[in-house]
């Protein structure tokens, strides 16, 4: 590989301009838009290149499937609202009498709980602990960051999940690696070496208890909410529309806890988790599809009508248009990285930098920047994984040495952390969309625990680096 293959410096552009005009003007979707305009001039497709990019990314099976499960998990949201399911489990937590730290911590677990999809993990936590966390005086900016950094770094780490497939299926013809069985096998191998993945989550309980201080934006985040009850910044623009964040329980429908918070929560764990099982390929979106349908026929049941269900489900879908518009550019983008070849530049900038004590922390970096320049950790390891990984071959001489399950995990932990620093991050954007956060209030008081993380990550690797590379 070599920058000719690329667009050379000038396929940085686009991902350089939608992060600098997002910590600027703070509007996600106008800096995206703007970015991607910018990136198909540069790319030389004219004035028509700009609809012609939106139109090609947002028109394939991909961003379809992404919709409807937003649209789905909008409207599984609304429900939980109109019936007062999140009222009730509010309740219910509260007659726990939990403190502050206790409701962070219930967060903190229901997000490693809910491990099976990174998407569904920080809308379902941010959602059901939001109004609980707001009594208590919980910045949306740490609720966002509990439900970011329990989502992807718990799904990189568990076998059952679609991310395990993916990197496992990534693996297959490498070195002596030739079944799914195999290389499903290496993937769990390499689990003990992903630091980053690991580490998040610990911290984030750490932080929560207070063994490790509040930092930077995160402090000051924390001191308003808590000295001034004011559990966003005041010109803050939360990502989830106020047709969903409104919503108020149905003034007389006899609605339970069970019913229209438990049951619908069981049927897409159990539909997800159940298909991945027998099939090993989670059905999520079809999980909630058939939850919402559920849900649907128990509130008509508990007398709410027909007509109100319809409005209710009309208002989740709007909800969540605010997320859906934001992960509609980032595809475009993400598409235009991959058409300038921005991936390959970095990778060609580096590549010979390469030696068997440097690998596993050349490789996060490398990881960690592409993810931070195109927003999506899949994408990082479809490309990382074919580079990094045969080379741990070559200089393990074709064997399963812990080198080659050092440059697995380095790739899968980079990824996320370049997700966890990139206001283009879709799981991120998710994260803010859950906790009804300003999404880069969100980035930016992530990013000194990410960069934190991330930091030990490094240091660990070089010393593994030169331990099984010696």
């Amino acid at each position: 590989m070599n920058a000719a293959d690329s667009a050379g410096i000038i396929s940085l552009l686009p991902a350089l301009v939608a992060i600098t005009l997002a910590f600027i003007t703070r509007n996600t979707v106008f800096s995206l838009a703007v970015a991607c305009f910018a990136g198909t001039l540069a790319a030389g497709q004219g004035l028509l290149g700009f609809p012609e990019l939106l139109k090609n990314a947002i028109g394939t099976t991909a961003f379809s499937w992404i919709l409807l499960l937003e649209f789905f998990i909008g409207i599984t949201i609304a429900f939980f609202q109109r019936t007062g399911a999140i009222r009730n489990f509010s309740a219910w937590v509260e007659n726990r009498q939990l403190s502050r730290v206790r409701v962070q911590l219930t967060a903190w677990v229901m997000g490693m709980f809910v491990f099976f999809s990174d998407y569904f993990s920080p809308l379902f936590v941010g959602a059901t602990m939001r109004d609980l966390s707001d009594r208590f005086r919980v910045s949306r900016e740490k609720l966002a960051y509990i439900a970011d950094s329990t989502s992807a770094p718990v799904s990189v780490l568990v076998p059952v999940t679609g991310w395990a497939v993916f990197i496992a299926g990534l693996l297959i013809g490498m070195g002596p690696i030739t079944t799914p069985e195999q290389a499903m096998g290496v993937f769990v191998s390499s689990i003990p070496y992903n630091l980053y993945a690991m580490l998040a989550v610990v911290t984030v309980g750490l932080v929560i208890v207070g063994l490790l201080p509040e930092i930077g934006p995160m402090a000051k985040a924390e001191r308003r909410a808590q000295e001034l009850g004011q559990v966003l910044r005041p010109g803050a623009d939360p990502l989830m529309g106020e047709e969903l964040t409104d919503i108020q329980p149905h003034p007389t429908a006899h609605t339970s806890l069970l019913w229209n918070f438990i049951a619908p929560v069981f049927i897409v764990v159990s539909v997800a988790v159940g298909s991945f099982v027998t099939t090993g390929s989670a059905l999520t979106m079809e999980a909630f599809l058939l939850s919402v349908v559920v849900a649907g026929v128990i509130m008509r049941i508990q007398g709410i009508e027909f007509a109100d269900i319809m409005r209710t489900t009309t208002a989740g879908i709007k909800g969540v248009m605010p997320a859906v518009i934001i992960l509609a550019f980032a595809y475009a983008l993400n598409d235009l990285s991959k058409s300038l070849g921005t991936a390959e530049y970095i990778v060609a900038l580096t590549e010979s930098w390469l030696t068997p004590a440097l690998l596993p922390t050349l490789t996060f970096l490398i990881a960690g920047v592409i993810a931070f320049a195109t927003g999506t950790s899949w994408g990082t390891f479809a490309i990382m994984m074919p580079i990094a990984v045969p080379m741990a071959f070559a200089f393990s001489g074709d064997a399963l040495t812990p080198l080659v399950y050092a440059a697995i995990a380095a790739v899968a932990g980079g990824g996320v952390f370049g997700d966890h620093c990139s206001p283009l991050s879709d799981t991120s954007i998710l994260a803010s969309t859950g906790a009804a956060s300003d999404h880069i209030d969100h980035i930016k008081t992530q990013m000194p625990f990410a960069l934190l993380v991330g930091g030990v990550s490094v240091v660990a690797y070089l010393v593994l680096g030169f331990t099984i590379a010696g």
